[in-house]
């Protein structure tokens, strides 16, 4: 989006994070009888493509032109669209969506609530919008603190790297102040709460 570097570095066969967070998200789209799906900033497609193998009617946007080139050319078949989050969710093709993920996106952001209101903005009643992050708690904390790793996990001489770094508490209330409901919680990567990243759901009133 027009908030993270305009060139994030993206590879055909960079897969990101999807490896470990895309089974969480499949199983959840399942349970909630998802159909048409949107992924918010879905970098060179990875998770989108993979949405779509499993019969879900998926579309992916994201802010940089080259991941969404990338995206294009793997996966012909899904509509992808260079946008950003500061514009109006709900002109979207094909909206409203019956659910909305966002993968590993929100720590990037300038304007994280610009997401929340896209996702807002997207969505039927009803709908769920489900987000993962770097977890971050007091055990995983301790962790870095201890093995001496505060550098290498904040990421700071990453070009687009994390600029933003959240707890269930922060990402919890920058979702409820757009007016989503609670739904679940959990973890993905490694032992419970050291998980790699979180996995927050909610879901928009209707």
């Amino acid at each position: 989006m027009s908030e993270r570097a305009e060139d994030y570095g993206w590879t055909a066969h960079d897969p990101g994070s999807s490896s470990y967070i895309a089974p969480e998200i499949l199983r959840q789209l399942r349970a909630l009888g998802a159909k048409r799906v949107l992924d918010a900033g879905c970098g060179n497609g990875s998770i989108t493509g993979l949405l779509a193998r499993e019969g879900f009617a998926v579309s992916g946007i994201d802010g940089d032109a080259g991941g969404i080139a990338i995206a294009q050319a793997m996966y012909p078949q899904v509509p992808f669209a260079v946008a950003d989050f500061g514009n109006d969710g709900s002109a979207l093709t094909g909206t409203p969506f019956d659910a909305v993920v966002s993968t590993e996106v929100v720590e990037h952001l300038y304007a994280p609530h610009e997401l929340a209101r896209f996702a807002w903005e997207a969505l039927k009643p009803g709908g769920h919008f489900i987000v993962t992050t770097p977890y971050h708690g007091y055990l995983k904390n301790l962790a870095l603190a201890a093995l001496d790793k505060w550098d290498h996990h904040h990421t700071a001489l990453w070009h687009g790297g994390h600029i933003k770094f959240w707890s269930r508490a922060t990402l919890g209330q920058l979702l409820g102040a757009q007016g989503f409901e609670p739904v679940s919680f959990g973890g993905v990567g490694r032992l419970p709460y050291v998980w790699k990243s979180m996995v927050m759901t909610v879901r928009k009133p209707g």
